[in-house]
């Protein structure tokens, strides 16, 4: 499939996917956030293909922000199905993939940016990273799950004061903070993405989609965690990834996932 903003490679079971609008600085547009919910879809479909890395193309963002250009005369029936339509093709299908996904952030993750990352299974920044949600400068709040996602991951209080004061905080902030997992330099960030998307590939896939869904069920209104837990810990035993990795762990080598 052909991108016009997007760039998509894989190599050795892991995709990387590039937005690539540098002279916007990656910003969204309804075209790039079609393109990325094509691309991940294509990514997570791709039995070969293990974990996703999302990053930004150059050296000063990963995404930063929406295309304002495209929203600035919308109405109120406009901005709903804007803020609906987003979050249902790519913030939440990406937090929902079966497929881990690394933020890899590579300098400003604003606005959507940040959201962006968010809806990835973890996140990992440079330390010319600056993240924020600034919406409300323009008159806005975060509509693709900013208000919901950041809350989960700093706390009530630090999501109040960041949406409220519209404040970009740095990568170090940003680790305190649990908002990112990781910080690197600049030269260090795919790298360090690649080998920990690599110790990810070597166990079973099947188990982590498992994993994915029982942790995202904590955050579901009307789910009970705990017993999608049990459920989906029952259904690994029926897996051929569950007799493969007892089986190599009772004869002492490396299990060989099949991945089913």
């Amino acid at each position: 499939m052909s991108y016009n903003n997007v760039l998509f490679t894989k190599n050795k079971g892991i995709a990387l996917i590039t937005i690539n609008r540098p002279k916007k600085l990656n910003a969204l547009n309804k075209e790039t956030i079609g393109e990325l919910h094509n691309a991940f879809f294509e990514a997570d479909k791709d039995e070969e293909i293990k974990v996703i890395i999302v990053t930004g193309s150059g050296d000063k963002a990963f995404v930063a922000g929406a295309d304002i250009s495209e929203f600035a005369h919308f109405n109120v029936e406009d901005g709903t199905k804007l803020a609906a339509k987003g979050q249902k093709d790519l913030f939440d299908f990406v937090e929902n993939l079966s497929t881990p996904v690394i933020a890899a952030i590579n300098g400003f993750a604003l606005g959507g940016g940040l959201e962006l990352a968010m809806a990835c299974h973890f996140r990992v920044a440079n330390d010319n990273a600056k993240v924020g949600l600034p919406e409300v400068s323009l008159g806005l709040i975060p509509g693709y799950g900013g208000t919901q996602r950041l809350t989960q991951l700093v706390g009530k209080g630090r999501a109040m004061e960041m949406i409220m004061t519209a404040t970009m905080i740095d990568a170090q902030k940003a680790l305190n903070y649990g908002l990112v997992n990781h910080v690197t330099t600049p030269d260090e960030l795919l790298p360090f993405c690649e080998t920990m998307a690599e110790k990810i590939s070597r166990n079973s896939s099947v188990a982590i989609a498992a994993a994915i869904r029982s942790i995202n069920a904590n955050f579901e209104d009307g789910v009970n965690g705990f017993e999608l837990e049990i459920e989906e810990f029952g259904r690994c035993f029926g897996t051929q990834d569950f007799a493969e990795g007892t089986s190599a762990f009772l004869e002492k080598r490396k299990a060989n996932f099949p991945g089913a």
